[in-house]
């Protein structure tokens, strides 16, 4: 491994080793997060243009697709230009102040995702077991004012994590060993006590997401019990498929960062570079299998892509 030696006046800056015993292959494992990260984008963007180009798109359900999808953006893009550039150039330093504002961005995005992922629940909710009021509770108006306090949770929720880490003593390590500066991998490499920002990152990632799914059972346990109460077959598979969509984008958002956090507060004997490749993929696969997801189990909005890609 190489060494840094950095000066009194280097003090303010990180080294991001990637993904440490693997510097070898940073080329080769770049191929597959490279592919994500671009299909990924391609499909938010195009997901993005469609909803904000059709007027009849204009519905709380499209709305929140369209949020989801800028919130894929922005967690995609908070991280990955970075890491393509250890991965390329071998450009490992990046400032205090840089390694904070990407560490904010990244887990305000992930926190106002699971938040997005609430609303949708609660849209399928009263979509099914409440539709004669649905154009009267879930408004376009009020699905802004949803997202709003989502943005407003993230920003309260995540801004006392930076702002604890600045407080920390750093003496002489500067050394994350990981692609990004994600919360624990930075606090740990502290030279004083953490507790406290141990202690913050358990509630967040434990309480938080836990109250998140909560909510979403919730929902579908009142959805389940709406559907057991329809006679008609054919009602019970149109509100199936009302639902398909939103099931797989909980399983591919949730399920890799799940398992991710099992396995970095588990003795499961995992590596530190598997670590890391996995905490990658967690974020890396559902923004770009959510587009996908909806673009294709959602006839309304895949129509409308079918037709803008025909005219080009």
């Amino acid at each position: 491994m190489a060494s840094f030696n950095l000066t009194p006046s280097d003090l303010s800056t990180y080294i991001l080793m990637g993904i440490p015993d693997l510097e070898a292959a940073h080329v080769l494992i770049s191929i597959p997060f490279t592919l994500f990260y671009i299909i990924g984008l391609l499909g938010n963007f195009t997901i993005l243009f469609v909803v904000g180009k059709e007027q009849t798109l204009h519905k709380p359900m499209y709305l929140l697709i369209g949020m989801l999808a800028l919130t894929d953006i922005s967690i995609s893009a908070s991280v990955m230009p970075k890491a393509l550039c250890i991965f390329w150039f071998n450009l490992k330093d990046i400032t205090m102040a840089g390694c904070l504002t990407q560490m904010f961005f990244f887990h305000a995005g992930m926190v106002m995702h699971s938040a997005i992922l609430v609303t949708m629940a609660f849209d399928h909710y009263v979509a099914i077991c409440d539709p004669l009021r649905y154009t009267i509770i879930l408004t376009n108006a009020r699905i802004a004012k949803l997202g709003l306090v989502g943005l407003i949770r993230a920003v309260l929720l995540i801004l006392p994590g930076p702002l604890l880490l600045r407080r920390q003593p750093f003496c002489d390590n500067f050394i994350i060993s990981h692609t990004y500066c994600e919360y624990m991998a930075v606090a740990t490499m502290s030279c004083g006590d953490t507790t406290v920002n141990r202690m913050y990152y358990l509630v967040i990632v434990s309480l938080l997401f836990r109250l998140d799914l909560t909510l979403i059972g919730l929902s579908y346990g009142l959805i389940i019990m709406a559907i057991f109460r329809i006679s008609s077959k054919t009602a019970h598979q149109k509100t199936l498929n009302t639902c398909t969509a939103h099931i797989c984008v909980i399983l591919t958002s949730y399920t890799p960062s799940l398992f991710s956090n099992l396995e970095s507060r588990s003795d499961l004997g995992i590596t530190p570079h598997v670590h890391i490749i996995l905490s990658n993929l967690s974020f890396l696969i559902p923004t770009m299998l959510n587009p996908i997801i909806y673009g294709v189990k959602t006839k309304e909005l895949r129509d409308r892509v079918v037709k803008y890609i025909c005219k080009i």
